[in-house]
């Protein structure tokens, strides 16, 4: 099962180290929630409006300028792609259109016509020389500011601040398997453990080992670390493409 492996890794006995299954019909221990525990939630959903709403005003000028350098070519200057939230729910994953507008069918074209680009993609959903992408969505997918209206996302309480990242149902079906579970007790994130780990370099399987840990492990300070962590991952640019 695509991804599996990885998650493996993660689960260990306390006691002897050794590597135990990870089984999706296997019951955790019962723990008895704490104050932190119900109020955790509380406070990272205040951390995301409170946070996401400093950044929309904050980043009001990027957005006007970035909205008319994107419409020059003469198409829309935002997309909405479907991905999958919390509990299953679908909404539409705001981001600077980055890609030609028909985009889709240039890449049914490419990846029939192209064995490595089809091994690409099936690796990590991405190309690094994706000819469907526009001159100036490469300096937005580059600096990642292609993702900045997934801040309303946050508003609007489909997405967080810090979770995995936002994936379609066919990536959850085809590469979470049993994992899929974890991502779905959460809200996808604009940043993530994914995000400042390599990214696009890390494989899909890392990847979901990085969210399964993640969201076994909640921590509001956590959060906070990846949030000051993110700026240098992007000046990085590691993965992004």
């Amino acid at each position: 099962m695509p991804g599996l492996e990885a998650v493996q890794m993660l689960v260990r006995e306390p006691e002897t180290m050794q590597s135990a299954a990870f089984h999706p019909l296997r019951a955790m221990p019962a723990r008895a929630e704490t104050l932190s525990d119900r109020l955790r939630p509380l406070g990272k959903r205040a951390l995301d409006i409170a946070g996401a709403a400093l950044l929309v005003v904050a980043a009001s000028p990027v957005f006007l300028v970035l909205a008319l350098l994107v419409k020059l070519d003469g198409g829309k200057a935002f997309y909405a792609h479907e991905r999958i939230g919390r509990h299953g729910t679908r909404f539409g994953c705001l981001k600077f259109r980055s890609m030609v507008m028909d985009a889709d069918k240039r890449l049914a074209a490419l990846l029939e016509t192209s064995a490595e680009a089809r091994r690409e993609w099936d690796s990590t959903r991405k190309l690094k020389n994706d000819p469907r992408v526009t001159w100036v969505g490469r300096f937005l997918r580059a600096s990642s500011l292609d993702e900045l209206p997934q801040l309303i996302n946050v508003l609007k309480g489909e997405m967080s601040l810090v979770g995995p990242r936002p994936v379609q149902a066919s990536e959850l079906a085809a590469y979470y398997g049993a994992a899929a579970q974890h991502y779905l007790s959460v809200r996808p994130g604009l940043t993530g453990p994914w995000q400042i780990s390599g990214r696009s370099d890390t494989s899909y399987a890392q990847r979901v080992a990085l969210d399964v840990a993640y969201v076994t492990r909640p921590s509001l300070i956590e959060d906070v670390r990846i949030l000051l962590r993110t700026p240098m991952a992007v000046l990085a640019r590691r993965g992004a493409y």
